[in-house]
């Protein structure tokens, strides 16, 4: 496989770029002690996050046991917690930044695609100095569906000029890997990730990586599908 097989790339970002599980520890922890709720484990939120902040918090109040209706007051003070704290307490995984640089620098048209509501995404970018090199960034909230319904990947795909076959998926759960099939884009997915306390090995990536600077465009033979 060279580079050249590749117009783009499209890189998932809980998990794969920055590993932002402090951020939700906090979050949910201050939304909880405002309603009045028992703590959660680190745990369960590393097992729960990568669907959307709404399955995150309707998981948390249910695992603390809390009425279901409080929903919309529990999101909407998540919501002002993790904007206050939106990148303090998450760092950039090893590599990350290098492999992004040198994906951008092998000619590959960049998207960030998450399911992280797209302003807070887009901060956290911006605050983690790794905005710069990503023509586009797709929020869980920037079209109808989410992840892992391939329409965010295929969207981005349009929007960065590339097919899904020439684009290369890059993740870190069953979410990006589903999402991937589905819109028939190449996978690699790291080893590292959040993937609700799972392997990600027997997912059917095309390769899995311990950093995103390991990922040689011209090491490994990928088979596109779709």
């Amino acid at each position: 496989m060279s580079a050249r097989r590749f117009d783009a790339a499209i890189i998932d970002l809980d998990g794969t770029l920055v590993d932002t599980l402090g951020d939700f520890e906090v979050a949910i922890g201050r939304m909880l002690a405002e309603l009045g709720l028992a703590p959660v484990d680190r745990d369960f939120i590393a097992r729960t996050i990568g669907k959307g902040g709404e399955h995150l918090i309707r998981s948390t109040l249910a695992r603390a046991g809390a009425d279901a209706q409080l929903y919309a007051q529990a999101w909407a003070s998540y919501q002002a917690h993790y904007r206050a704290i939106n990148g303090e307490f998450a760092a950039v995984y090893p590599g990350a930044r290098e492999g992004v640089e040198r994906l951008a620098a092998a000619g590959l048209a960049l998207a960030c695609v998450t399911n992280k509501p797209f302003g807070f995404a887009d901060t956290l970018l911006v605050r983690k100095a790794l905005r710069a090199p990503f023509a586009q960034v797709v929020g869980g909230d920037t079209f109808a569906r989410k992840k892992p319904d391939p329409m965010p990947l295929l969207e981005a795909c349009k929007a960065l000029g590339s097919t899904p076959v020439r684009t290369l998926m890059i993740g870190d759960s069953v979410t990006d890997a589903l999402a991937a099939r589905a819109a028939g884009c190449p996978l690699v997915l790291v080893s590292y990730g959040y993937n609700h306390g799972e392997s990600v090995h027997g997912l059917g990536a095309d390769a899995v990586v311990s950093r995103i600077d390991a990922i040689d465009l011209g090491a490994f033979r990928i088979t596109p599908r779709g």
